[in-house]
């Protein structure tokens, strides 16, 4: 059959397509049964009747009625455009508006906290060069990482203040970093000061976040890495070890004078209190002195024979106290000297004193018997010393004039 055959499109014995018009009879059938109509009507040669359109237009009607139902989770928010325009931001729940293309709407996820990668993308050694060097406060280059971390606090900024705001919130926080970097020493931001350039960088991205409107809250901006460039590293690791021999060297130095300084200020005290005793005790001897010295001058204006004599006695038991021997020159009866032994002396008498009292311990009966004897050997030996001292007297007293 060809297609130029009136009887085309009406005739359905397996050789082409089916009536139209008898599907559409169908459906409309169908769709009156639904509703409690009448179906098997006459025959429609042209089209659908007018109760079948109704109904069919009834169903679309209400699922584009349906279409404008949607729900938003607790974690998000509903933004609402009326044709194009910002309408309303909706809370969690069901929520309803009028169906394409009178309204739209976005779901906005506030509570997700988004991470934008600065300096690198996914490792901190897949560096991004023209976003990791900057340039210090003291002329130095330096290779940092940074990862921010924000929340979104306003979704409709977010979506219809900025065309795209992820890439606002990547300039706004390269642009913070370098500034803040910019007015830091290097070895600020690479040490000690890593947390502080932190902070003051997330403070100025979000006043220029907040100047953009870009609805968007840094939650927390880190340092991942902080190092110079790889191809001075070899120089500045020389840089660091110089600084760190010096400050090991200066404790040190350190440590030796917390040692010496306070034992020399112990030895210099201690010779200062020595000093201060020796003073003392001169002082106090030479009063002594010369106390002594007024009162035998008193004596000796009273006697002055005896006082003499009495000084050079004890002057020469002094003297005789530290020797053990001594010559005696007699000038009468020639030229006879006599030579006193006193170092055996001492020791015989030391001997005999010893052996004495060791004769009393063993044997107190013998000691006994032997006590007159020992009384005069020590009579003896007195009177002998009395009359040495008197010959030495003599001597003496003939020398003078």
């Amino acid at each position: 059959m060809s297609q130029n055959d009136p009887q085309w499109g009406r005739r359905n014995n397996g050789d082409g397509p089916p009536d139209l018009d008898e599907v559409l009879k169908r459906i409309t059938d169908r769709i009156n049964r639904l509703f409690g109509g009448k179906g098997g009507g006459a025959p429609v040669s042209s089209g659908p009747g007018g109760a079948g359109i109704a109904v069919i237009a009834g169903i679309l009607f209400i699922v584009w009625i349906g279409s404008g139902f949607y729900i938003v989770d607790e974690s998000a928010r509903g933004v609402v455009t009326r044709f194009g325009k910002y309408a309303e931001t909706t809370s969690p729940g069901l929520r309803w508006h009028l169906p394409y293309p009178a309204e739209q709407v976005e779901v906005v996820n506030i509570s997700q906290v988004r991470t934008l990668e600065l300096g690198y993308r996914g490792n901190v050694r897949s560096k991004v060069l023209k976003e990791s060097l900057m340039l210090t406060d003291d002329e130095n280059i330096v290779d940092l990482q940074f990862a921010v971390q924000y929340v979104l606090k306003s979704p409709e900024d977010f979506v219809f203040s900025n065309r795209n705001p992820e890439e606002s919130v990547l300039q706004a926080a390269e642009t913070a970093i370098r500034e803040v970097v910019g007015k830091s020493k290097m070895d600020l931001v690479i040490y000690e000061g890593r947390e502080q350039v932190a902070r003051d960088a997330q403070a100025l991205m979000q006043q220029i976040l907040d100047r953009y409107k870009t609805g968007v809250s840094i939650s927390r901006v880190t340092m991942q890495s902080a190092q110079p460039p790889e191809q001075v590293q070899a120089a500045f690791d020389d840089a660091v070890k110089a600084g760190q021999d010096r400050e090991r060297q200066k404790n040190e130095g350190e440590a030796y004078a917390n040692d010496v300084v306070p034992r020399a200020r112990g030895l210099a005290s201690r010779l200062v209190e020595e000093a201060k005793g020796y003073q003392n005790s001169v002082i106090a001897k030479s009063e002594g002195d010369a106390s002594r010295f007024s009162a035998l001058l008193a004596e000796y204006r009273k006697a002055p024979a005896v006082t003499r004599d009495r000084l050079y006695l004890e002057t020469m038991q002094q003297i005789y106290a530290s020797t053990t021997k001594v010559l005696v020159d007699q000038k009468q009866g020639g030229s006879n000297l006599l030579y006193l032994p006193l170092d055996k002396l001492i020791e015989a008498s030391s001997a005999a004193n010893q052996a004495n009292a060791n004769t009393a311990v063993a044997e107190p009966g013998r000691v006994t018997a032997e006590a007159p004897s020992a009384a005069r050997s020590g009579v003896g030996a007195q009177m002998g010393e009395d009359r040495s001292r008197d010959a030495l007297r003599n001597r003496d007293r003939e020398t003078r004039p």
